[in-house]
């Protein structure tokens, strides 16, 4: 069974560390972890011959005529984009990545870095998307583009035709708040930007475009993740004014369109672009699974594309995992939503695990987190097992108190059973995992 904790990525292994259960879940989403360093995937993807680059094996031919375009976007971008100059090297023109993290951990003589905000927009994303769209301008058929594409991408990629993200943030945080899904949110944002939904590769015309794509949404729909910059688009402005009216946001504007746009359509935009997913969660899944196939239990990967509401994904997963044979993991991924009813703090994952644990008996246990290492707040996740149900009736806390007000974080700060990671390389949405040890 390989596993090391030097570099481990959970910064309270230890004092969450405290049973067998607990143990074999922690290094299991280690394993996991570590399996979609964005680095170390970008090593795996890339590889360059003399002037050729080979992107999972494809080649493409440097022409010593044209230039080469890094534009990097979204949570995955700074890792990334290391790995991409260490493979490139002086024959990269120009650049910009624009990531969620501050500037000063990344440095290039020729690749400009710019930090945006996330979850909500900002004018610095504005600011960053316009100069993204600046370096794409008047380029040949000679000239390569390398786009690095991650989650939080469409946050980052804010450009209304008004100029300012206002409505945008007045709209996805009702959307948000409803507990709409990670598909409706996105097709609502790509006719809201100016660099979503196609038009950075409308932009890019007529060079070679090539997306390196790190999924975090359930399904791995290409042109949903970081709200499809460089897919075509075949979701239109109708349809997004259909999902407004299906949870009564238009109302929450102050012009009757919510500032929509239609996205570029024309085929020839999309004829020399070439999007490629190099790691999503089947990926990580298909990693925690042998390791908990070398550790002795029998592995099943319930879902790499779990939706709903994340409060009655918990119970199921639990009761899945009270009826299972005794040494048994089972794995999930995707990205549940939260219909937010009370005033508390926490995020998807975080709501999960407080709903598991009034139907997890002894020797049973679920871990969630958010593969960002970012569950809407400063922890990534929790872990719920008969340990953190000791503790809560110690302080006489009531799970479905807590439950009911969104207040997951609250709850899991007093219990002490928080993950806490910090923001991570990587994005491939959620991970659940479920252990029986009986």
């Amino acid at each position: 069974m390989t596993y090391s904790k030097k570099g481990s990525k959970i910064k309270n292994f230890k004092e969450l560390n405290i049973n067998p259960e607990r143990n074999l879940a922690l290094k299991i989403i280690e394993r996991g972890l570590q399996s979609i360093d964005s680095y170390e995937v970008v090593e795996k993807c890339l590889k360059l011959k003399d002037r050729t680059l080979f992107v999972s094996g494809k080649p493409f031919v440097i022409s010593s005529k044209g230039k080469l375009i890094i534009v990097a976007v979204g949570k995955c971008a700074i890792d990334a984009t290391k790995a991409v100059e260490k493979i490139l090297g002086n024959i990269i023109t120009r650049g910009i990545v624009l990531d969620v993290r501050p500037n000063k951990i990344f440095e290039s003589r020729n690749i400009r870095y710019m930090a945006g905000s996330h979850p909500m927009p900002s004018s610095a994303n504005v600011v960053a998307t316009k100069e993204i769209i600046k370096i794409l301008d008047k380029l040949s058929p000679e000239d390569i583009v390398l786009f690095i594409i991650s989650g939080g991408g469409s946050t980052l990629l804010c450009l209304p035709e008004g100029g300012t993200c206002i409505f945008e943030q007045k709209i996805v945080e009702e959307l948000f708040r409803v507990g709409a899904s990670i598909q409706e949110i996105n097709t609502i944002r790509k006719h809201m930007s100016l660099g979503r939904g196609g038009n950075l590769a409308k932009y890019a015309y007529p060079a070679q475009v090539i997306s390196l794509i790190f999924s975090d949404v359930p399904g791995n729909d290409i042109s949903f993740i970081a709200s499809g910059p460089t897919v075509k688009d075949i979701t239109t402005i109708a349809n997004a004014n259909t999902i407004l009216s299906k949870y009564n946001i238009l109302q929450k504007c102050s012009i009757d369109d919510c500032g929509l746009m239609e996205t570029p359509k024309e085929e020839k935009y999309f004829k020399r672009v070439y999007n490629i997913i190099i790691v999503s969660n089947k990926h990580m899944l298909k990693e925690m699974a042998n390791f908990a196939e070398e550790a002795g239990f029998s592995p099943k990967i319930c879902s790499t594309s779990m939706t709903g509401e994340a409060r009655d994904a918990g119970k199921r997963i639990a009761r899945e995992i009270s009826e299972s044979p005794s040494k048994s993991v089972f794995l999930y991924g995707g990205e549940t939503t939260v219909t937010i009813r009370g005033k508390g703090h926490g995020g998807r994952n975080q709501e999960l695990a407080l709903s598991a644990l009034e139907e997890l008996k002894n020797g049973k246990l679920v871990l969630t987190l958010a593969s960002d290492g970012i569950d809407n707040g400063p922890y990534a996740g929790a872990i719920a097992d008969s340990e953190t149900r000791k503790k809560a009736q110690a302080q006489n806390l009531i799970p479905k108190e807590f439950l009911e007000n969104n207040d997951s974080s609250s709850f899991f700060e007093l219990t002490g059973d928080y993950l806490l990671t910090g923001a991570i390389d990587s994005n491939v949405a959620d991970l659940t995992i479920a252990i029986n040890n009986f």
